[in-house]
């Protein structure tokens, strides 16, 4: 849907960086996923070298996050796609961290068997819907993710 205007082929780069910070902080749940089978481990070639700084760094994840949202959400002269999927993948993000809260609360009780099917899921979904919006951002389009879409029309005027 494209209904803000045309956009451009660097708006549609721009938009698609954002979700790097929700793909790489979801790694950490496919853990049991790289284990269980080894060549998907290949994913995360192209990622190292920002995984080595994303991680080296500390509380860069945290600068990120608030630089992504102060500079590019709150910033009207950006577009408004830009400005969309910046703040739909810091949802995403968020998703993330409220998911590493309910784990860690849960992980003390649960068998390792449903800690690693959770773990497992949110790697899935999260691995999906940064495909799903690079695809529809490179295309163009809003990428609508149910229930974080409508948050992120709420913030993004």
């Amino acid at each position: 849907m494209t209904w803000r205007g045309s956009t451009t082929i660097q708006d549609r780069t721009f938009a698609c960086l954002p979700y790097l910070l929700p793909l790489l902080d979801g790694l950490v749940y496919g853990r049991y996923l790289f284990q269980q089978f080894p060549p998907l481990q290949l994913i995360l070639i192209p990622l190292t070298p920002l995984l080595q700084i994303y991680r080296g760094i500390p509380f860069f994840g945290l600068i990120v996050f608030f630089a992504l949202f102060l500079l590019v959400v709150r910033n009207n002269n950006i577009s408004h796609f830009i400005r969309f999927n910046t703040m739909q993948a810091i949802l995403l993000d968020i998703v993330l961290i409220l998911c590493g809260l309910i784990l860690s609360i849960l992980g003390q009780n649960l068998g390792g068997f449903i800690l690693e099917t959770l773990s497992n899921m949110i790697f899935l979904g999260i691995l999906g819907s940064f495909i799903y919006a690079v695809v529809q951002s490179s295309m163009g389009r809003y990428a609508e993710i149910p229930t974080i879409s409508d948050a992120v029309y709420m913030q993004v005027r």
